[in-house]
């Protein structure tokens, strides 16, 4: 190892003389230099060399190459900007770090992201030890859609070699076929280079359109030939109009032959791409979007194409609704009433071919987008419609939901908006009516809709102070207990929360209702992470009435079949900040709370941890104290 290591450095002769030679490094310098490459190269020939070794190294050449270039220009500034010719000095630098990336990539050939590093370094140098390390790229992850993009577009961009670029993009379609990005991206970069050709037409003092299809210059031969494997049978196309325009003897139509062929390039890898992946939805829609931003001959007939193709495939699909509905009002901010009624007609017509839940919560949230995108939060009449009119967004949204419940589409989160909708608009009574009407129905173990409801509730009473009645709250608070005894405790967390808040001050309704949480608990149990309903009530009770009582509600949830984990952390917690605090009797009994706990969850590594740190901190707090 020693002598490969020698061998190495010695080779380096060259370089640091040049550098001392030419004034940018001093020999005290090029020695610290030596002596740092000397410790990355026996790091490097290490049994088992990390990646952070290779890293570091190239790191540190790199600020050194950095360094060096500034110390050229300031020698170049001070002798007049005299061009000197390029040493040994000025290459070595960029050949080590391509080396280091080179060695680097060998040993961890499944590293994407350190391959990438390495091409982005050739490809800022220019150097040309780029189309190399792109070919081994390729070479071991054949199957990532990105590696080949990324060829293709260097290939494309900065080599201006599209048959290279083309050539690059069908070999990775054929390695992986599935890749949208894949398709996508070849699509872009042929559209690219006809506006590339048809720029260069222009600029050339060409008319942007061409004669007729008859005549053939230069750059239409240059795109025919370079595009033979996409298997686009355009000169028969043209032999027949050829001779139809011979035979009828009247000049064609002037037509712009690069979007022409721009069309037809994207009719033929549309249909590619579609036998490739014949369920991909998202596919299509990005064809649509480069349709539209691009000005191609014909293009209404294949943007009718693809959409047909997508209603043929998706019509049973929420998603392909919501994009065609939406697709008609592209922009929000300045949505008209004819944009807004095409919009809703597709939703309807979709609520016929598709009546689901999913089908309604996109109706309704494209309804409360355009509201909101209308009248900002509020839900006033809109400026340009009243808000009796069948169209309006609002008028439509309290008929959507009216549809959604008469054909048993409607779903707890669809429930909570509509009864929402009628709190914005001010209809407090016709929410009453509806949600108590949902929650001693179809939804009867629904929490969020409860909570909604007794939120209502005990707003309701708030509005009324200070003529609260007794029995408003004993209303609500039977409500209530019988709602948390038909859900789970880990699924009424809101509820128990709100409850616990607002009967803080109830004494005798806060009672019942940690009477009903420990009834609750010894059936199901604690939580050992997540929501503990018992550390809950006990800082509670803390914040109430302080440590004495808080301990003495533990205890009594602690003497329960299974108390869990969460709540012996929450019990060790509070003694360890009563005993920072100065009472000492906590430490005692954060130790036996540790004991306990650790007799059921022997197994928690972390348990233990906390356990140890603990009694470490006491021993060296009374070290120092003593």
């Amino acid at each position: 190892m020693a002598d490969v290591v020698q061998f190495k450095l010695e080779r380096m002769l060259d370089e640091l003389d040049d550098l001392e030679r030419r004034g940018l490094f001093s020999r005290r310098e090029i020695a610290e230099i030596v002596k740092q490459r000397r410790k990355f190269e026996y790091r490097l020939k290490r049994p088992s060399p990390l990646k952070q070794d290779f890293l570091a190294y190239i790191d540190y050449e790199k600020q050194l190459d950095a360094l060096r270039l500034l110390r050229k220009k300031s020698l170049s500034k001070n002798s007049g900007n005299k061009k000197t010719k390029k040493s040994v000095s000025d290459y070595a630098g960029v050949s080590r770090i391509i080396e280091i990336y080179r060695l680097a990539t060998i040993r961890f050939k499944s590293d994407i992201q350190l391959w990438f590093q390495y091409l982005e370094f050739c490809k800022a140098r220019g150097h040309g030890r780029m189309k190399k390390a792109l070919a081994q790229v390729i070479r071991f992850h054949p199957k990532l859609p990105g590696v080949w993009i990324y060829a293709a577009a260097w290939e494309f961009d900065h080599n201006l070699n599209v048959t290279a670029a083309r050539a690059l993009m069908q070999s990775g379609l054929r390695a992986c076929p599935t890749s949208e990005d894949l398709w996508v991206e070849y699509l872009r970069m042929e559209l690219t280079y006809l506006n590339k050709l048809k720029a260069r037409k222009v600029a050339l003092g060409e008319d942007e359109r061409t004669p007729t299809k008859d005549t053939c210059d230069a750059d239409e031969e240059r795109w025919r030939d370079e595009n033979n494997e996409l298997f686009m049978a355009l000169d028969e196309r043209k032999d027949d109009s050829k001779t139809s325009g011979v035979q009828d003897g009247e000049s064609e139509e002037k037509v712009d032959v690069l979007r022409e062929h721009g069309l037809n390039v994207l009719h033929t890898v549309y249909n590619s791409a579609i036998e490739a992946l014949p369920s991909s939805f998202t596919l299509r829609t990005k064809f649509i979007q480069i349709l539209e931003a691009t000005n191609l001959t014909h293009s209404e007939d294949m943007r009718n194409e693809i959409l047909n193709d997508m209603k043929k495939d998706f019509l049973r699909e929420p998603k392909y609704w919501d994009w065609l509905a939406r697709l008609e009002t592209a922009d929000f901010k300045e949505i008209k009433q004819k944009q807004l009624s095409k919009a809703i007609q597709v939703y309807e017509e979709s609520l016929e071919t598709v009546p689901s839940a999913t089908m309604f919560n996109l109706y309704v949230k494209f309804l409360m987008d355009a509201i909101k995108n209308e009248n900002g939060d509020k839900m006033s009449a809109v400026h340009s419609w009243s808000s009796a009119h069948s169209l309006h967004p609002i008028s439509r949204l309290q008929i959507v939901f009216e549809k959604a419940e008469s054909l048993g589409c409607i779903t707890e989160d669809l429930a909570c908006q509509h009864v929402s909708f009628l709190l914005q608009l001010g209809k407090s009574e016709e929410a009453k009516v509806l949600i108590r009407k949902l929650c001693n129905g179809k939804f009867s173990h629904a929490v969020h809709l409860w909570t909604l409801c007794l939120s209502m509730e005990m707003r309701n009473i708030q509005n009324k102070l200070p003529f609260t009645s007794k029995a408003d709250l004993s209303s609500i608070f039977t409500l209530l207990i019988d709602v948390l005894k038909k859900v789970s405790i880990s699924e009424a967390e809101n509820l128990w929360l709100m409850g616990l808040k607002y009967f803080a001050n109830q004494r005798h309704h806060f009672d019942k209702l940690v009477e009903t949480s420990i009834v609750l608990l010894a059936k199901d149990g604690g939580s050992d992470s997540g929501f503990s309903l018992s550390s809950a009530i006990v800082n509670f009770v803390l914040q109430r009435d302080g440590a004495k009582a808080a301990r003495e509600i533990y205890r009594r949830f602690l003497t329960l079949p299974h108390p869990g984990l969460a709540m012996y952390r929450n019990c060790i917690e509070l003694e360890l900040n009563l005993t920072s605090a100065g009472d000492k009797s906590c430490l005692q009994n954060a130790r036996k709370l540790y004991e306990s706990a650790l007799s059921t969850y022997s197994q928690d590594a972390r348990l233990w941890q906390d356990y140890y740190s603990m009694e470490i901190k006491k021993f060296i707090n009374a070290s120092v104290i003593g």
